[in-house]
């Protein structure tokens, strides 16, 4: 596979996924269980999700929070999950100067974004500004590492700086939060065994379809699409294990 060709692909198979796109299932799967497994540590509080795409992660959220702000930048998304999810306090802003008072949320949640902003350092500044003191910061990312393996440029043309584990802790380190959690999202046996099918990549054989294809005109084998309607956020593990190998990264960190 070419860097153009997977370029041209990547838009087409995880930005902004939603929920009940068969297509979409492996995508969404490993976004969700993300969100689950960091479920815990919005129990009882009042979370800001910075950047919450089509909603479906804040409305997990919402199951355990006492309270959800879901914030986009995109109006036409804002005004999707107002309707689709109403438990949900929706608000339209640009992530550069978040729309809330100083030390009035006790999270904020940020979920594959960050490595589309052009100004990160800026945006930790304002997620430390609206914390309250000892609240918490949750980010995951895809790993430098492993999504752009070969170029210093991000083959995606929708981020703007990937990260590494280091990368990522010094980030936000230097923004002044202390990393509590820094873990890694990787396949569990599942999915392994999807890799191992599809000649090492289940990633790459479903690029492979979409490649320099538009939105909804591939034509997906139908055993893949099969294979693919089976992953569950269950199928993927979240360790301390082995970061560099990870698919994406998963931080806590807390406002000193």
């Amino acid at each position: 596979m070419t860097t153009s060709g997977r370029t041209e692909a990547l838009h087409l198979t995880g930005e902004r996924t939603v929920p009940g796109i068969p297509e979409e299932t492996y995508w969404f799967r490993r976004h969700e269980a993300a969100y689950l497994a960091l479920l815990p540590q919005c129990a009882g509080a009042i979370v800001l999700e910075a950047g919450c795409g089509e909603g479906y992660g804040a409305a997990l959220i919402a199951r355990r929070a006492a309270h959800v702000l879901a914030l986009d930048y995109d109006e036409p998304t804002v005004r999707h999950v107002a309707r689709r999810y109403p438990e949900l306090s929706v608000v339209q802003g640009n992530l550069a100067f978040l729309p809330l008072g100083s030390s009035t949320v006790d999270v904020v949640a940020n979920f594959q974004v960050i490595e589309h902003l052009w100004d990160q350092a800026g945006f930790l500044a304002e997620c430390r500004r609206v914390l309250r003191p000892g609240g918490r910061l949750i980010v995951t990312t895809p790993n430098r590492l492993t999504f752009t393996p070969d170029s210093d440029t991000p083959l995606n043309p929708y981020h703007t700086r990937e990260l590494a584990p280091s990368e990522l802790d010094s980030l936000l380190r230097e923004a002044g939060f202390e990393v509590e959690l820094l873990h890694g999202l990787r396949h569990g046996p599942g999915v392994r065994a999807l890799d191992e099918k599809y000649g090492g990549s289940i990633i790459d054989a479903q690029l492979d379809v979409v490649m320099g294809q538009l939105p909804g005109q591939a034509e997906w084998p139908a055993e893949l699409l099969a294979d693919i309607s089976t992953i569950r956020a269950e199928d993927f593990e979240i360790t301390g294990d082995e970061l560099d190998r990870s698919l994406d990264l998963v931080a806590v960190a807390v406002r000193t």
